[in-house]
């Protein structure tokens, strides 16, 4: 992906080295299900994903920490540099971060106004290790993620490395599409997605509820395909972006992560759909080019 020297979102705040928790996170937006790195030491290792834990739009119970010294506080975006680098640098990092950011803001901006509506850009939140959001609270664990009630993206940036060595999805363009899906949560939220489907999943049993989460995180990952899509046709795109993100989106599929970490697969307790799932709604999104296109709450998925 080209992004060096590319216009650079300034809707973002660096917590990085600020900490503080309450309680832990409860009425949320969507976010990525991956496994993080166990934090501490030098030791790397995965979180046993225990899938049938996570219900809702991602968020893993096993997770949470209640700890709250009400510290939480915000720098600017260059006060701290604690991401892994996507050049090598956490510099680096930084930058390309604030170019996709940047560029989803253009997509989804030209996108609203072509539908007669305004697109509000959301912020990105930086963190290393713990951060208090709108809608709770949580650890690096978590993974990525977006919360709707106050319209923020929350990423820690040594995710990246998490996603290249342990997932073995490398790439810049697999990073953002990291942030494209959870862009995607956001624009949910604009169209009151997120809204309606929480009031559903209340109503109705565990196994229900989990079966329209995935219908919205693949909507999302539609979404984070729209946005490919019109990132390729503004010339950005490099060959073998498209198939990056293509292999994040299948190394992150309920049943490769269920069989990965507990051998067997829980079809009832997916909630963001299969690897093949993922990638063909991606697909879907950046082949056609069409909103219409990402509607996985009409028919079989």
């Amino acid at each position: 992906m080209e992004w060096r020297g590319r216009r650079e979102s300034s809707n973002i705040e660096d917590r990085r080295g600020s900490g503080g928790l309450g309680g832990g996170l409860g009425r949320g937006g969507g976010g990525l299900r991956i496994p993080i790195r166990a934090g501490g030491g030098g030791g790397i290792g995965l979180i046993i994903i225990l899938a049938i834990l996570w219900i809702g739009f991602g968020i893993n119970p096993l997770s949470v920490i209640g700890l709250d010294d009400g510290s939480q506080q915000t720098t600017s975006r260059t006060a701290s540099n604690n991401g892994p680098g996507v050049g090598g640098t956490a510099d680096e990092t930084d930058n390309f971060v604030a170019v996709v950011l940047g560029d989803t803001e253009t997509v989804w901006g030209n996108r609203f106004q072509q539908m007669g509506q305004t697109y509000r850009n959301p912020t990105l939140v930086l963190f290393t290790g713990q951060v208090s959001s709108g809608c709770g609270n949580a650890s690096a664990a978590t993974g990525p993620f977006y919360c709707p009630l106050d319209q923020k993206l929350y990423l820690d940036t040594r995710f990246f490395d998490q996603l290249r060595s342990d997932l073995q999805a490398p790439g810049d363009f697999a990073q953002a599409y990291v942030i494209a899906h959870e862009v995607g949560h956001h624009v949910q939220n604009l169209e009151g997605t997120l809204e309606r489907t929480t009031q559903q999943r209340q109503q109705v049993s565990e196994a229900e509820a989990n079966a329209i989460s995935v219908r919205v995180e693949l909507q999302a990952d539609c979404y984070a395909g729209i946005w490919a899509h019109d990132t390729q046709q503004a010339g950005y795109l490099e060959d073998g972006d498209v198939e990056e993100a293509l292999n994040a989106a299948s190394r992150i599929g309920d049943d490769t992560l269920q069989r990965q970490s507990q051998g067997t697969v829980v079809p009832d307790s997916f909630t963001h759909g299969t690897s093949a799932q993922r990638v063909s709604w991606f697909r879907r999104g950046a082949s056609s080019g069409d909103m219409a296109q990402c509607d996985t709450f009409s028919g079989q998925l």
